[in-house]
């Protein structure tokens, strides 16, 4: 799934109206597992002029990367956090788990080729789902629209549950990047 559907369906899921630091550990659980992923490939797109077909083609799928993939990425990580966070009574800490575990679970379903290794350190076990959020070889072209209006469905029931003007301008912009990448996917993948 696009960073902005993980947003908006971990926002919908686990963010509180009233609550800014649940909200925002929402917002961060759902985040966190792609953000390796930009800093790295920014670094190398911008910084060090590193062509897309190199970053994307070959630093993607090193060891190194897959290990910093495999790391954020991992149901066990999260798992532990959500663990401590129930025996702790944390809202906040079930509230970013949660939020990274569904974003974990959405990539496990829908990662074929770029999938990751999500049962780290426990086992470097990779599933390559049949289904892929932005590869057409593998289903994209349903499963790119079906992710776009769950992820706007969820938006809205943010933006409908917050009242307050920057939460739903924020809901609204997610909700924008969302149609937007996936129009890309599904016209260009």
């Amino acid at each position: 799934m696009n960073t902005p559907a993980h947003v908006l369906i971990s926002g919908a899921l686990f963010a509180r109206p009233g609550n800014r630091k649940v909200t925002g550990a929402a917002f961060s659980g759902a985040l966190l597992p792609d953000v390796s992923l930009y800093l790295m490939a920014g670094t190398a797109l911008f910084l060090l002029d590193i062509p897309p077909n190199v970053v994307f083609g070959q630093l993607y799928f090193s060891p190194s990367w897959q290990t910093v993939f495999a790391i954020d990425n991992s149901f066990v990580i999260y798992g532990a956090i959500a663990l401590v966070s129930w025996w702790r009574s944390s809202l906040t800490g079930l509230s970013f788990s949660g939020a990274a575990l569904v974003h974990v679970l959405t990539d496990f379903l829908l990662h074929n080729d770029d999938a990751r290794r999500h049962f780290y350190p426990v086992s470097d076990w990779v599933f390559h789902s049949p289904v892929s959020y932005w590869d057409s070889a593998h289903h994209a072209n349903w499963a790119a629209p079906i992710g776009a209006v769950v992820a706007t469905l969820a938006g809205v029931a943010v933006w409908r549950s917050f009242h307050d003007l920057r939460m739903r301008t924020v809901v609204l912009v997610m909700i924008a990047m969302e149609l937007w990448v996936a129009r890309q996917w599904i016209l260009f993948f």
